[in-house]
Parts: C-alpha cells; sequence; structure tokens
C-alpha cells in the first residue's frame, strides 16, 4: 500500500507546485504592470508640470498647442478634462470618438491610474488655480503583460490535459498488455511440464512396462510446475537473496531444455562452457527464469538446421559474467535496448514480456546488468548478463 500512498502524495506535491507557480507568475506579471504604471505616472507628472509652467493665465489658449507638440509622442492615451472634470480633449484614441464613449474611456481610466491635477500659481496675487486634470491609461504593452501569464496558464493547462489524457491511454494500454504478456507467459510457463505429464501418462498406458521410466520423468515435470509457481510468487515482493552456485543453476536450465528441445521443432546444440564453482548473492529460482527466457529467445532466434548455442561463464572486476551466444538470425543495431522494453517483441506473435522480465530480475533485483554487446543480421547475437560477486 505504501506506493499508493506515494502516490497520492505526490500528486498533492505536483498539485501545490502548480498552484505556486501560477501564483507567483500572477504576482510577478503583477509587479512588472505596476512598474509600468508607476512610470507612465511620472510621465503624465512631467507633462502637467510643464503644461502648468507654461500657462500664463486660467483661460489660456495655448493648451491645445502644448497637447500637440508636447504630448506628441505618448504611447498611452491620455485625456485632459476641465476642472469639473468633463473631457475636453484627447490623446492616441479614435479621432470620431464621441463624447459618451469619450468619457466612458476617461471613467475606466481613473480605475487604473488616478487622475493628475493641473495646478498654477498665477503670479501677480500667488493664487492656485486648477485649469483641469490628465486622465491617462494603460498601454497596449500593459494590456498585453496584463492578458500574458492567463494565455499562458491556458497554454500549459491544454498541454496538461492533453498530456495527461495521453498518457492516460498510453499507461492503460500498457495495462492491458502487459496483463495479456503475463497470461501468455503464465501459459507459456506452464505449456511445457503439462504437455510433457499428459504425453507420460498416455505413455504409461500404452506402455505399462515403461511407468517406471514416466514416473521418473513426472516427477521432473511436476518439480518443474512446483518452480514456476514459485517464481511467480516472487515477482513484486521483496526477494530474499542467498548463496547461489552459478553453474548448478546453468546445469539445471541446460539440462531441461536439452531435454525438451525436440518437442520445440529445433535442431539445436547448447554448449555448456561455465566451470567454474562461482557464488553470488541472490535467488536461484529467478536467476534460472531470467536464463531459460534468455536461452528460449536464443532457440527462438534460430532457423537453420544446425543451431548452436553456447554459455560461457568469467569473473572480471568483482562481476560474474555470463554471456550467450547463438548463430541466429541477430538483432538490429537500433533494437539492443528497445528488446528489453517491455511490450516490445521482434516476433510476429510475440508479447515483448519475456526479456522484460528478466531486465527486472537481473537489475532491479540483482543489481546486475544485461545487455546486448554484439548481434550481427543473421550470424548471431552475444547477451551478456553481469551479476556482482
Amino acid at each position: 500500500m505504501n506506493i499508493y500512498r506515494h502516490s497520492v502524495n505526490i500528486k498533492s506535491g505536483l498539485f501545490i507546485l502548480g498552484v505556486t507557480l501560477i501564483a507567483s507568475l500572477l504576482i510577478y506579471s503583477q509587479s512588472i504592470v505596476n512598474k509600468l504604471r508607476d512610470d507612465n505616472r511620472e510621465i503624465v507628472q512631467l507633462y502637467a508640470e510643464i503644461i502648468a509652467a507654461t500657462v500664463k493665465d486660467k483661460n489660456d489658449t495655448n493648451l491645445n498647442f502644448v497637447f500637440d507638440e508636447i504630448i506628441k509622442k505618448v504611447q498611452f492615451p491620455i485625456i485632459y478634462s476641465d476642472r469639473d472634470q468633463n473631457p475636453i480633449y484627447s490623446k492616441n484614441l479614435s479621432e470620431d470618438i464621441t463624447p459618451d464613449e469619450l468619457e466612458s474611456y476617461k471613467q475606466a481610466m481613473d480605475k487604473s491610474n488616478k487622475p493628475i491635477p493641473l495646478e498654477f500659481v498665477y503670479q501677480l496675487t500667488g493664487e492656485t488655480f486648477n485649469i483641469g486634470y490628465l486622465h491617462f491609461g494603460d498601454s497596449s504593452l500593459i494590456k498585453q503583460l496584463l492578458w500574458l501569464p492567463y494565455l499562458e496558464i491556458g497554454a500549459v493547462a491544454i498541454f496538461i490535459i492533453l498530456g495527461f489524457g495521453g498518457f492516460t491511454i498510453i499507461r492503460n494500454s500498457e495495462k492491458r498488455h502487459i496483463w495479456v504478456g503475463m497470461a501468455r507467459e503464465t501459459a507459456h510457463q506452464l505449456g511445457t511440464p503439462v504437455s510433457a505429464l499428459l504425453g507420460w501418462i498416455d505413455l504409461m498406458k500404452a506402455n505399462p512396462e515403461k511407468v517406471d521410466q514416466a514416473l521418473e520423468e513426472m516427477s521432473i515435470d511436476i518439480k518443474r510446475l512446483e518452480q514456476i509457481v514459485d517464481r511467480f510468487s516472487k515477482m513484486g515482493t521483496d526477494t530474499k537473496l542467498e548463496s547461489v552456485n552459478i553453474k548448478t543453476v546453468v546445469d539445471q536450465v541446460t539440462t531441461y531444455l536439452e531435454r525438451r528441445l525436440p518437442s520445440m521443432g529445433k535442431n539445436v546444440r547448447i554448449k555448456n562452457d561455465v566451470n567454474d564453482d562461482i557464488t553470488i548473492q541472490g535467488n536461484d529460482i529467478l536467476i534460472s527464469w531470467a536464463l531459460e527466457n534468455v536461452l528460449k529467445n536464443a532457440i527462438d532466434a534460430i532457423d537453420q538446421e544446425n543451431g548452436k548455442i553456447e554459455i560461457r561463464g568469467k569473473s572480471e572486476n568483482n562481476q560474474f559474467q555470463l554471456q550467450i551466444s547463438d548463430n541466429g538470425k541477430g538483432i538490429a543495431r537500433k533494437d539492443w535496448k528497445n528488446i528489453f522494453r517491455p511490450g516490445f517483441s521482434s516476433k510476429e506473435k510475440g508479447w515483448g514480456l519475456g526479456l522484460s522480465l528478466v531486465k527486472r530480475i537481473v537489475e532491479e533485483i540483482h543489481s546486475g546488468k544485461i545487455e546486448v554487446i554484439k548481434s550481427t543480421q543473421n550470424k548471431g547475437s552475444i547477451i551478456q548478463i553481469s551479476l556482482p560477486l
């Protein structure tokens, strides 16, 4: 159940991270908008001071000239209103704008930016006069920045939804594929000993004098069934590692396969050159399963009359390296890693589960490594299993 609890924690963590990123993006973009608005306000304030300095009296007629010449390169909309805040003049707005529309623009501007009063001091009396207000809105850049985070969030959300949907479809497909593959692998594992047992029963019925021979062979196949049950029971559990003699495991697997090669319709000779009594920490049931799967794939790859498989072992750099070579049809260079991935198979009726199980047994359970070290089309392949001593 730990895996499910961790899954929930991961999802919660990703949700919190996503909310944090979105909030940070909004805060950052808003800070830039506020800074740009402050810059615009400083510009408008400067213009207000310039206008106030050029005004000679409260009915100065040069205001239009000042607006046309001084406020010429402003990139944001500006509205000049009288002291009662009635719009009189506008800049960077439509030329055919109606008075009602101008008033609406002015009110919208005031919600975002406080209007700046135009005041000047009459020199003769020292009296301060208010000749109107400057109202200013956001530039096109600020408007784009206001929408930018929402556009980014929307794009990311769409990407996440599409990605999550695609990932879910792929994951469900892989689950179905693995379940079917496991069912076929189970049937494949059980098929050989069950068929053999049925054959021995028929032999005893037809030849009662061969009962002793048949019983001896049946006991081997029954032990084989027990071994298969043990193999599947150990997958997905914390496997206990014990001292395992590699030579013994290799001998058992090769002996079993050699006795059943005729029933596979293959003319293959298995040469076992593992002579050293090397001991590692492992699980003999799972190691034998991995070796058997690799050998069966090698047997399936051989489509010629005189098939040959060689198993060699050597110790090097605190590792025991087991090499399985065959003279089969070989593996394309681009598929050297793909053959160990779940679902990948070069066989017409393969489900791509056997070698992926081997990879899990070797690398995840025994901290070893499995790889294709050499392969030539129509000449054969060499697969190496490395296990720590």
